[in-house]
């Protein structure tokens, strides 16, 4: 009953963020934002993103974390990465306005309910095991709290300097069917599911840049549709931690030992891509002595 409060007291505060519009967060020209890439339940790397992001030192200082569970836990056949977000639902709690987690496809298949398969493992059912031996009885309790937490994420959190944040975008050869006007509009439970959802399409989306067919000019596009500089996204796989595609995209990771962030000056122009990516920081230079 405690993580289930908690987690539907977050998501009423998401939904009622002074910052969210619509299906998106939008923030303005002050302060800083501190965005990572994929998490995956690396719990030390959270905890590093949080200091970095000093939230406590102003208001207009704000994090935006994303693919947060299906950590290493679900190769064992057991992910107890619900704890993780019930840790980002006390955060969103304290720092009402300056947390933001977004919309991620992992996130979206745990709470619809679809399988999805990471190191050879089905992560949704690992998910599921680890709520049964947390809670027992009550895992469908829980796994309704995790749901509506889930849902009430924003899709983007879009900034006033010209920096857009997803955890990715529509594939090129699927912008036909992708309603571009979703940022405009609350999440409809259709939105969520597949083929053609708006949330699927954009948080599943990969081949992006100039060096795939259509990629460049779908992304130039977009930003242009939307009014935007640069995408920073995750989902993709970035060795290094970061990656440019070109011309406008970032490809941020944060869960592995290589993991980077970025902290953006929100109140001055959003830089291009490929220098958000070649500035982009070590995650390790924000783990304190035992991390």
């Amino acid at each position: 009953a405690a993580f289930a409060e908690l987690l539907t007291s977050a998501a009423a505060s998401l939904a009622s963020s002074p910052v969210r519009s619509q299906s998106c967060v939008r923030l303005p020209a002050r302060g800083r934002l501190f965005v990572t890439g994929d998490i995956h339940d690396n719990t030390a790397h959270l905890e590093a993103a949080i200091r970095g992001a000093r939230l406590g030192a102003s208001r207009d200082h704000h994090l935006v974390l994303q693919e947060l569970i299906h950590g290493e836990g679900a190769w064992s056949g057991v992910d107890m990465s619900h704890r993780i977000l019930a840790r980002v639902a006390g955060l969103v709690l304290a720092h009402p306005g300056q947390v933001h987690p977004v919309l991620a496809n992992h996130e979206i298949a745990q709470c619809r309910g679809h399988a999805i398969q990471k190191g050879g493992a089905d992560c949704t059912a690992a998910f599921d095991r680890g709520l049964g031996e947390a809670f027992g009885a009550d895992a469908p309790l829980a796994a309704r709290a995790v749901a509506r937490f889930i849902h009430a994420m924003p899709l983007a959190v879009v900034c006033a300097n010209g920096a857009l944040v997803a955890h990715s975008l529509p594939s090129p050869s699927m912008m036909r069917y992708f309603d571009v006007r979703v940022l405009e509009r609350p999440l409809f439970d259709e939105d969520f599911d597949p083929p053609l959802g708006a949330a699927f399409l954009m948080t599943w989306g990969r081949s992006h840049g100039a060096a795939a067919p259509a990629g460049g000019p779908m992304l130039e596009s977009l930003a242009r549709d939307w009014g935007v500089r640069a995408f920073i996204v995750g989902h993709e796989p970035a060795p290094d931690g970061a990656a440019f595609r070109a011309p406008n995209m970032v490809i941020l990771n944060t869960g592995h030992a290589e993991g980077r962030v970025i902290d953006l000056d929100l109140a001055s122009p959003c830089p291009s891509a490929e220098a958000l990516a070649s500035s982009s920081i070590p995650i390790v230079a924000y783990l304190d002595d035992t991390g």
